[in-house]
């Protein structure tokens, strides 16, 4: 699937402003609602998904030095770093302020950013009960995903080809067919949810 780079943009900027649209409407207490990321709370999150906004290169590779090169133990110790120095209303106001922000990850251009948004996004959505990201949006983001990305969040589909219901897109390359919506897709390809537990 070929997306202009255009498109995508658009994408990257109406998720952020959606995000930032259910985070304004949050009671105090959701802030410290549990998400799908382990040990991070929704505040955490929102954090992580303003890292790029918040970081410079030369800070990062400070924090990367100092976490033994672990980006993952980088990300860890700066969103708890972060949710803890800022409220949530802060938190909030620095997503909003970026919406537009051009920040792309090293190697993953736009399709790289729209995945980010759109899958920290479910970490905090899923277990508040809000709206998912629309499935033409989460079908971008599954058509950048291949068999580098599955291993990279330690999955195996063991045969199988996840084919969404609602957006023109599938996941795999296996016999067997496994019909699902574009979300449940995503959540299962980047190891939120089980194969078996998707609906």
């Amino acid at each position: 699937m070929g997306t202009a780079s255009t498109d995508l943009t658009s994408e990257i900027h109406a998720e952020r402003e959606r995000l930032a649209g259910l985070l304004a409407d949050l009671a105090p207490e959701r802030w410290d609602a549990p998400s799908l990321c382990d040990g991070w709370r929704t505040r955490e999150v929102v954090a992580h998904i303003t890292m790029p906004f918040r970081t410079r290169p030369l800070g990062v590779m400070a924090g990367l030095v100092r976490a033994g090169f672990s980006f993952n133990r980088y990300a860890d110790r700066d969103a708890r770093a972060t949710a803890a120095a800022l409220s949530g209303a802060e938190l909030l106001d620095l997503l909003r302020r970026n919406i537009d922000h051009p920040w792309r990850p090293p190697g993953g251009g736009e399709a790289g950013a729209l995945s980010h948004d759109v899958i920290h996004g479910l970490d905090v959505t899923e277990p508040l009960g809000l709206p998912a990201a629309p499935a033409g949006r989460v079908a971008l983001v599954l058509a950048s995903s291949g068999p580098r990305q599955l291993k990279y969040f330690g999955v195996d589909l063991d045969g199988r080809r996840l084919t969404a219901t609602d957006a023109d897109v599938s996941v795999g390359e296996g016999p067997k067919v496994v019909e699902m919506t574009a979300k449940e897709i995503l959540l299962v390809v980047t190891g939120r949810r089980p194969l078996n537990q998707a609906d």
